[in-house]
This record gives C-alpha cells, sequence and structure tokens, in this order.
C-alpha cells in the first residue's frame, strides 16, 4: 500500500499542474508538420499550450481551446536558438560590439525569424556585463544568454581586444558563476598575435566555471595552425564557430575542394562547428563541398549585428534557408537550429516541444520557387526553396503574426 501511494505521489509530482487540473488549452496548434528532433517527432500533430507550457503534442487533440492556430501545410518546430549574435547595443562611441551602435536590441531582429532565444557572443566581459544584464537581458522578452569575452572590458574593437593583460580567466569564470542562468560560455575573438596564451587563457576560464568556450579564430600572421586549436587546444564541447569562413587570415577547413582530415577528426571528438555567418564569415567555395563531403555544422547561428544583416546573412531564416539549399536535409537544419544549440548551452528546457517545458514555438512555412542566396564575397546560389516565419510563439503568447494566424476575424 505504502508503495502505491508513493507511485501515486511521484506521478502527481512529474505531471504539471494544469494536465492534472483539466483546465481549458490556451492555445491549440492544429495539423502543422511538428518536427521536434529531441522527442523523434517528424509529423503531422496537434501541439496544446497550457499556462506558458507544451502540455499535449498528439495526432489530434480534440479538447476545449480558448484559442486555435490552423497550421495545416506549415512546420511547426520548438523556438529557435541563434547562439552566435551581437545584443549589447548602446551608444558608447567607439566601443564596436560592447554597448556601442553595431549591436542591435534583441527583440526587434528575432521573433520575425522564429527565435526565441539568442547569445551574445563576447559583447560584455566581466567589466561590464552587469551592465548589458540591466540594459539588454533584463529589458528583452527575448531569452537572452551570453558568452562572455575572455577580455574583461568586452568586444569593444581594436587595441582593447589585444591587450592580454585583461585576459583574466579566474575574474571571468568568477562572474560565469556568479551568474550561471545567464552566461553560457566564453568567447575569444579577434586576438591577431601568433600565439597561444589568450587560447588557453579562455580555456582555463571555461574549465573553472565548467563551460565551453567559443572561437572566433584567425588574425595571426603568422597563421595559427587549425588543427593545433581543434586537437589540442580546445576540449570536447567547445565551439569553431565561422566554421565556413575563408580568409587570408586562418586556416580553412576545406583546401583546393577537399575537408582537411583533422576536421573530422575535430568533429568526431565533440568540437562544435558553428556557422555564425556574419558579414565575412560564410563562403559557398567553403561551405558546398564541406556539406558534399559530409561535414555539416552541429549549430547555425548570423553572427548578427548592422555589418552582416544587410549583407549576405540577413537573418536566422535566411541562414537556415541557405543551408537547406546548400544540401542540409529541413530536419538537419532545424536540428541545428533548436535542439542541438540547446545541448551546446546547456539550456535543455529550451529548443524542444516536451511536455511541461516552456512553449517557445516557430511556425514556418516552406516557401517553393526561384530565391537567391549570396555568401560574404558577393557569390549567389539559386534555390528553390526557402523558409519564411508565419507566427512565433514565446512561453504560450504569440509574439509574431505575419498573416493573422491567431488573430480573430473582423466583422
Amino acid at each position: 500500500m505504502k508503495t502505491l501511494l508513493r507511485f501515486l505521489l511521484t506521478v502527481c509530482i512529474s505531471v504539471p499542474s494544469a494536465l492534472v487540473s483539466g483546465q481549458p488549452i490556451d492555445l491549440l496548434i492544429r495539423n502543422g508538420h511538428v518536427i521536434d528532433p529531441r522527442n523523434n517527432i517528424d509529423a503531422v500533430m496537434d501541439v496544446a499550450i497550457i499556462g506558458g507550457k507544451i502540455s499535449e503534442v498528439a495526432a489530434r487533440i480534440n479538447k476545449e481551446a480558448k484559442a486555435v492556430i490552423d497550421a495545416t501545410n506549415l512546420y511547426v518546430i520548438p523556438g529557435i536558438i541563434d547562439i552566435h549574435g551581437h545584443h549589447f547595443f548602446g551608444t558608447q562611441p567607439n566601443s564596436y560590439l560592447s554597448n556601442s551602435f553595431t549591436a542591435l536590441p534583441p527583440d526587434g531582429f528575432t521573433f520575425r525569424s522564429g527565435v526565441t532565444a539568442v547569445v551574445d557572443a563576447g559583447g560584455s566581459g566581466w567589466r561590464d556585463f552587469e551592465t548589458f544584464k540591466s540594459q539588454t537581458i533584463e529589458r528583452s522578452k527575448t531569452k537572452v544568454f551570453a558568452f562572455i569575452n575572455i577580455v574583461g572590458s568586452g568586444m569593444r574593437g581594436g587595441a582593447h581586444e589585444q591587450n592580454i593583460n585583461d585576459m583574466d580567466p579566474k575574474l571571468t569564470a568568477m562572474v560565469a558563476k556568479q551568474y550561471p542562468q545567464y552566461i553560457v560560455g566564453v568567447k575569444l575573438a579577434h586576438y591577431m598575435s601568433s600565439d597561444w596564451e589568450p587560447t588557453e587563457r579562455a580555456v582555463k576560464a571555461g574549465e573553472l566555471a565548467n563551460i565551453p568556450v567559443i572561437v572566433d579564430f584567425g588574425g595571426a600572421d603568422p597563421l595559427l595552425s587549425m588543427q593545433t586549436l581543434l586537437m589540442e587546444k580546445l576540449r570536447p564541447g567547445d565551439i569553431l564557430t565561422h566554421c565556413y569562413a575563408h580568409t587570408k587570415t586562418r586556416m580553412p577547413l576545406v583546401e583546393n575542394g577537399k575537408v582537411q582530415a583533422f576536421a573530422f577528426d575535430a568533429q568526431k571528438r565533440g568540437i562544435i562547428l558553428d556557422v555564425g555567418h556574419g558579414g565575412g564569415s560564410f563562403t559557398f567555395e567553403q561551405a558546398l563541398p564541406a556539406i558534399q563531403q559530409g561535414l555539416k555544422p552541429n549549430s547555425i547561428s548570423t553572427d548578427l549585428h548592422t555589418g552582416s544583416m544587410n549583407g549576405g546573412m540577413k537573418d536566422m531564416l535566411n541562414v537556415m534557408s541557405k543551408l537547406l539549399n546548400c544540401g542540409l536535409t529541413l530536419n538537419e537544419v532545424v536540428t541545428a537550429s533548436t535542439w542541438k544549440p540547446a545541448q551546446i548551452i546547456n539550456k535543455r528546457e529550451l529548443g524542444n516541444l516536451g511536455i511541461g517545458m516552456p512553449a517557445d514555438v516557430a511556425i514556418l512555412s516552406l516557401d517553393q520557387g526561384r530565391f537567391g542566396f549570396i555568401d560574404t564575397e558577393g557569390f549567389k546560389i539559386n534555390g528553390d526553396k526557402k523558409l519564411t516565419c508565419q507566427a512565433t510563439i514565446l512561453n504560450g503568447a504569440v509574439v509574431w503574426d505575419l498573416n493573422g494566424l491567431a488573430a480573430k476575424p473582423f466583422k
């Protein structure tokens, strides 16, 4: 008898209270093609939301709902996670991506692309993270996280990012451990000398805080070895962003049309390859042969800032569509934009439509037609499919509705 009571108590605790109470559904999404890689769903399903949480995903949900969205012929996926953007916007002159004009406020550029969570990639360091927290994180509807810069003053550009004396692993880790709900990793970028100390300091900070490191690699003259970085300096779970970049100041992953063997080895040992498209870090010369030969990205991201948004990058859905036309399947694109990023930043409550998880949802159309996609070198490929965000739901609330899917008809 005691065993039975203990079992029943466990079941009641594990099931969300809304399900136990039988309250009406707040929002029911009907007839959409659900792609949820975490839960191995790739089929036409209904999705029910109660109290800002996913309450049910099933082939047919015949229950009362306060609001209904008909998603027939549309795709319903977890809210998209962009793990490389720049959102420490402000008005400080000559500060590049740290509280300055080049970064962008999240809410104006997320929901319209189905993005419900972003990670600022190094805009703030230990010296100014609290400013970023109060100025951006706490004032945004978008769920905002951060890769904290190993440079204490953040990504201010120029000489600031060359100051090795401001790269303090202990203080960086201290702030990261103080704000684990927001800080998900350590960023190293833009260092231009040919030594490994900045990389080693960033990795040390990651070790002390038990979080991954994301590296924007390149700038050295003579060049540093990409193989050494991926096979010796970084740890499994650490991230190489701009994986399809090719610049004069870094060794590429594709050489003369062939993926270098160490790139496959690095990915096998757990190094994360992140797209980080940006304004100068995605070339078809790298991406097309890499994907054709099986070197596919673990995560898709934008490197969003004022220098990339009006160029080849545009927005998250443009990057996802570009990779779809480069040879990734739709399921691969969705996985690399939802569940995989959630795992990389250790926010596993995001990026999936599991029961009781936050109801962050993107409803997309896969449009067929003739489309052009541009890389950061100004080259174009033609494609026949493009993703468009029809609606975005954040914590159960509709925050973007392109064509009024959730709106009441005017009478």
